[in-house]
């Protein structure tokens, strides 16, 4: 490792070195000139002297060039290239505004441009779905989802229909790091699963990072999911919404000071409540089932070189069984963000952040029978992060961040027949830091770098107790030795961990049609979901690192092969094999107590984890029918002394081979197909080995202790979906400023019943004393049936 780390420090002192007196720089924001969109990868090159660079996040640019005259090429996926002969002779600004592929601008020429290759990007295990991709996959009941959208890409799973959240390369749930406008986002899901928090209307980009994770990112073990908001249109007021089978939402955007600045303003609401009401009782009762969600985004050009965003989102699911009983859980998120252009080459952006999950549940008779509970994480992150570009061969980016964590395990309070009992667990407080350099380096036309090194550290902090456990066999409950309990003063430290996560990706550029590319990544996680149940849910606990709990550390090396052919790179292939190891990677005693529990910790175990597999993709980008096929073939382990006698065995979400294929088939340009169909082998389950009677209850036991020992049913379901697109001119032939279409769908086709779960149940029925008890195993499916949709969309 250490070799590794001298490596990278070498290549940074390397490439910092004086730029010629001659070089001049040309920078600016490519936006989209429908609506001042920030366009993020949009690509600006120089075809005659091979050099080029892409927007970042903001839609900013920085090339630096020997002084001359030269046709600039501006392109981004489905729009226009445009192509502006500029005399270098000092350094310019230059803002573009791009059209929509067939559309004409003055003064450039314009030409069609295809998506840039997979071969020709430095980027590897990434997966990026535009908006209008997403919404022509069929959707269970009709609605566009981002996180189900992508579990149709290679090496995304869940471990089942209603599921929460999504696994990546073998990862856990808790693995993932979800940022919506930076904000970290705890639980992505509505309905338990089947929707996610991200509203279509107001997301503009999603990038799912597999490997290859910028230095600039961590926290995380699997992956990194990084959404960016709309920032609303300011050209002219615009309104998109729908309404459908469970949902409906709504969109506006527009000018604050046209040209300078806007907003977006979106909102959804499930309304099941709402119209079974006159018809079930429970619900007039005081019983609650619906989700509501609500988004914004502002921003304001103070000048060239300043500009300011502030991001928010609110969102909450509530399961009520009456008026006193049931559960919810919601998060918040804000967001500041001020981007500065220092100079030419220097761009800077500062995100002060807050992030709040929290879930509550409560049941109970009356005011002498109940129980209470509530639990929350919140953060607050600062975030300065510059980008240098010091030539056209190299980008160099750094930065920090600080975010300071409190939890509240459990705020919780009982009554049975007399005075409140409290059972609150005591709160805890964190502080992570880090720091980071990166550089992004070409080296001739055959070669592209990226590598960096992050440096992050994190701390535990009183008020509070440093608890120390017995020593106990490996597999059961450790006891906590109260003798040695210490009290720690707020602010006090009473743990720390500090590590270097070193990042490096290569690309080998074969010809213009191929090319090879590796990365290696460490990523440290300090902060732990606590699940032990088949699937995630929104009442597992988060907890951080602690003197008990140590940091979860991956290292992960993957190697793909790239490869376009057909007419303009009709047709694009990729295969990627991975392979990763982590340590301390956290599992759970057999009957762990992870709830209200003052010393959970005694209940977890640690051990080590691997992952590796190949993934396949295949995608034809365009025609009147296109679509992709992708298929996973990976293993995921866990070795953990005290579980399965010290023997590897499959995670809950391992999953040998998954096959998914996705296709679209447009009939007219009013009408057009898409269906989806997913194959994927039983995921693994722990099913009892023996069983002994106690006074005529049967009781199934593990007698071996083993884990895994079988694996589910193979899940498959097929969904097709039909959308009718709106008349686009009007009765006297004019174009429709409006458009609107509507679609059908139908969800789980053959009507499959995939499992999620088996379990044992003994018969009801009273048994003879001497006669035998028979059990049978129940096969649980959240989905069993055929469900047809329709939904109607409309933009103005």
């Amino acid at each position: 490792m250490q070799k590794l780390y001298y490596f990278l420090i070498i290549c940074f002192f390397q490439t910092i070195s004086v730029t010629a007196q001659d070089k001049v720089t040309i920078n600016g924001y490519i936006k989209d000139a429908s609506n001042g969109e920030a366009l993020i990868g949009a690509t600006v090159y120089v075809r005659s002297l091979s050099a080029g660079t892409t927007t970042n996040v903001y839609g900013f640019y920085s090339l630096t060039l020997p002084a001359g005259t030269y046709d600039v090429e501006f392109t981004y996926i489905g729009y226009a290239k445009q192509v502006s002969n500029q005399e270098l002779i000092k350094n310019i600004r230059f803002d573009v505004e791009m059209e929509s592929q067939g559309e004409q601008l003055k003064e450039v020429v314009i030409s069609a441009e295809k998506e840039q290759s997979i071969v020709q990007s430095v980027e590897m295990s990434v997966n990026k779905l535009d908006i209008k991709t997403i919404s022509k996959i069929p959707a269970f009941l009709g609605e566009v989802d981002v996180i189900r959208s992508l579990q149709q890409l290679p090496g995304v799973a869940t471990v089942g229909e209603g599921a929460s959240g999504f696994n990546v390369r073998g990862g856990s749930v808790g693995q993932n790091l979800i940022l919506l406008d930076e904000a970290s986002v705890y639980n992505s899901s509505h309905l338990l699963g089947f929707f996610s928090v991200f509203n279509p209307d107001a997301v503009k980009d999603t990038k799912l990072y597999k490997a290859a994770i910028p230095a600039q990112y961590g926290g995380r073990l699997a992956s990194l999911l990084d959404v960016r908001m709309k920032e609303g249109n300011n050209k002219e007021f615009e309104a998109n919404g729908g309404i459908g089978t469970i949902f409906s939402r709504l969109a506006l955007e527009a000018p604050i000071v046209k040209d300078k600045g806007s907003f977006i303003v979106a909102g959804r609401r499930s309304y099941i409540d709402v119209l079974a009401r006159p018809f079930v009782e429970v619900l007039q009762d005081g019983a609650k089932l619906n989700f509501y969600d609500l988004t914004g985004k502002a921003n304001y050009s103070i000048n060239e070189k300043n500009k300011i965003f502030l991001s928010g989102y609110f969102g909450r699911d509530v399961f009520f069984f009456d008026g006193d009983q049931g559960f919810s859980w919601g998060n918040k998120t804000g967001t500041l963000r001020y981007n500065r252009i220092f100079n030419d080459r220097l761009f800077a952006n500062f995100s002060a952040i807050f992030s709040e999950y929290d879930y509550s549940l409560q049941f109970g008779e009356d005011d002498q029978d109940y129980f209470r509970w509530k639990s929350s994480i919140t953060n607050y992150t600062f975030k300065p992060n510059f980008s240098y570009f010091l030539n056209s061969d190299n980008e160099i980016s750094f930065g920090a961040e600080a975010t300071y964590y409190e939890f509240t395990p459990a705020d919780a309070v009982a009554s049975s027949g007399g005075g409140p009992i409290p059972l609150t667990v005591d709160r805890k407080y964190n502080l992570e830091n880090s720091f980071y350099l990166s550089n992004d380096q070409k080296i001739g036309d055959a070669f592209t770098l990226q590598y960096g090194l992050r440096y992050s550290s994190f701390y535990s902090f009183g008020p509070g107790k440093n608890v120390i456990y017995y020593d106990t066999i490996p597999g059961k409950r450790r006891r906590p030795n109260t003798s040695l309990e210490q009290e720690v003063s707020s602010g006090d430290v009473l743990s720390q961990y500090s590590n270097l996560e070193p990042r490096l990706s290569i690309k080998a550029q074969l010809n213009n049609t191929t090319s090879i590319k590796a990365s290696y990544n460490r990523m440290v996680q300090y902060l732990h979901l606590i699940s032990n149940t088949t699937a995630s849910n929104p009442l597992d606990v988060w907890t951080p690192s602690s003197n008990n709990i140590l940091p979860e550390i991956g290292d992960q090396l993957a190697v793909g092969y790239f490869k376009s052919f057909g007419n303009n790179d009709l047709y694009q292939f990729s295969a990627e094999t991975y392979y990763r190891q982590t340590e301390n990677q956290i599992d759970y005693i057999d009957g762990a107590n992870l709830l209200i529990n003052q010393y959970l910790e005694g209940e977890l175990l640690s051990g080590r984890g691997r992952a590796y597999g190949l993934e396949l993709y295949f995608q034809k980008q365009e025609g009147r029918f296109n679509g992709w096929i992708s298929y996973t073939l990976g293993k995921t382990e866990l070795q953990v002394e005290g579980i399965n006698r010290g023997d590897w065995y499959a995670t809950r979400y391992d999953q040998r081979h998954n096959l998914k294929l996705t296709g679209f088939y447009e009939l007219n340009k009013r009408l057009s197909l898409s269906a989806n169909f997913t194959y994927v082998s039983g995921t693994p389950a722990t099913f009892p080995t023996s069983r002994y009677v106690v006074q005529g209850i049967l009781i199934p036991y593990n007698a071996n202790e083993s884990r895994g020992n079988v694996r589910l049913p193979d899940f498959h379901r097929l969904d097709l979906s039909v959308r009718l697109d709106g008349k686009a001119e009007k009765a006297n032939g004019k174009q429709r400023k409006n458009t609107d279409y509507w679609v059908f769908g139908l969800y789980n086709v053959y009507a499959r019943k995939n499992p999620f779960s088996i379990y044992f149940t003994q018969g009801s029925e009273r048994v003879p004393v001497g006669s035998a008890i028979n059990s049978e195993a129940r096969q649980l499916a959240i989905i069993g049936t055929i469900i047809p949709s329709i939904s109607y969309n409309f933009h103005f």
